[in-house]
């Protein structure tokens, strides 16, 4: 729960897709931004596209994250990285409260999962499908999940260095002797916004930023009912009680 009030806190002082100083939003979408020619964030572009995103809480920085730094970094720097936090936290709990929902309701692929011939079995919550899976198909993610960001670290420009946080490099860009052919690229595969209007990729980001701190607040929520029944009030006896540890991964049921 602390994990989620520091979440919502941040959430509301900062906006999910940072309008660069030169002020278009379209940009932010642009296989350039991607190459860094982004500019840092700063606070006078959070109080903007926040003033957007929640026109009645506006601005609000309770614990004056806007104001520090880390890593010996300059504070615009730094906002960058706790931007570039939030959207990725954000993108991640929209994937896991929507696969939360459909894991709970028994819905699985028809066909044998990762490690063999693993098949989850009936009944057991989502955070304990996770437990029972083999541990050759725990790595087999997390080692996906690793790749995905290494190579958002180390392609372009780094948001710290003016690169646009949030922004995903495409697969598209580099040589097909560097990687498999890969058809799509991770961010807008199909490429649904590539001739949307400045005011339609802006009015899409900021729900898009919106439904992340949501989910983030949901995920946490559901995880933290699953272990102290009643701790979640809205939906308290709804989950089945998890006697194993959510921040242990490799853990087994």
């Amino acid at each position: 729960m602390k994990l989620a009030i520091v979440a919502s806190l941040f959430g509301s002082a900062a906006a999910f897709a940072p309008i660069p100083q030169t002020g278009s939003v379209s940009s932010a979408l642009n296989s350039e931004m991607v190459k860094g020619s982004g500019d840092l964030v700063t606070k006078a572009d959070l109080i903007e596209l926040a003033e957007k995103s929640n026109p009645v809480l506006k601005y609000w920085d309770p614990i004056d994250l806007t104001s520090t730094t880390i890593f010996g970094e300059s504070n615009e720097a730094t906002i960058s990285f706790l931007r570039h936090a939030e959207i990725k936290h954000s993108r991640v709990a929209m994937a896991a409260f929507v696969g939360y929902l459909v894991q709970s309701n028994g819905i699985q692929f028809p066909w044998r999962q990762l490690g063999g011939d693993w098949v989850s079995e009936a009944g057991l919550s989502p955070p304990e499908q996770w437990d029972s899976m083999p541990d050759a198909a725990k790595f087999q993610i997390i080692g996906f999940i690793g790749f995905l960001e290494l190579f958002s670290e180390s392609a372009g420009t780094h948001y710290m260095r003016g690169g646009t946080p949030g922004s995903y490099p495409n697969f598209s860009d580099y040589p097909d002797n560097m990687f498999h052919s890969v058809p799509f690229n991770l961010f807008d595969p199909f490429k649904l916004s590539k001739n949307a209007s400045a005011e339609k990729k802006e009015l899409g980001l900021i729900k898009e930023m919106n439904n992340g701190r949501l989910a983030m607040m949901g995920i946490i929520g559901c995880l933290t009912e699953q272990k102290v029944e009643g701790s979640v009030p809205l939906i308290a006896g709804l989950l089945k009680h998890y006697d194993g540890e959510v921040m242990n991964p490799l853990q087994s049921l």
